[in-house]
């Protein structure tokens, strides 16, 4: 076999195995994107995101009124009364940023995700 023929047909290997593991990417992209799960905050409500899972952190935005959060975890915090009940469940919506759970339409009183770590 020349040499010419072993590289091509190395080179037709990799291209296989890279398309194999784009193939794998994009569909564990899609299956992640699809099992994103969107929850309503409160009906006319403006809602403050916290820094921290309690009333004494800083404000670092405020979601709209008719905002839906994705949830990517919870954790136990100061205990707080809003339009879906009193809890201590606060919601993670990005690094740094909580949302009490009294205020987000989840169905449920307990938690509906993984806790934060």
């Amino acid at each position: 076999m020349a040499t010419s023929e072993i590289n091509e047909n190395a080179s037709e290997s990799v291209n296989e195995d890279v398309n194999v593991a784009e193939a794998g990417t994009s569909n564990l992209s899609a299956r992640s994107a699809a099992a994103t799960v969107y929850y309503p905050v409160a009906p006319g409500q403006q809602v403050n995101v916290r820094r921290g899972p309690n009333t004494g952190s800083q404000i670092v935005r405020v979601l709209p009124e008719d905002s839906r959060i994705a949830i990517r975890c919870q954790t136990r915090g100061e205990t707080i009364t809003g339009p879906y009940g009193t809890t201590d469940i606060w919601d993670s919506i990005a690094p740094g940023q909580y949302v009490s759970d009294a205020y987000v339409k989840t169905g449920s009183d307990g938690f509906v995700t993984i806790r934060c770590s």
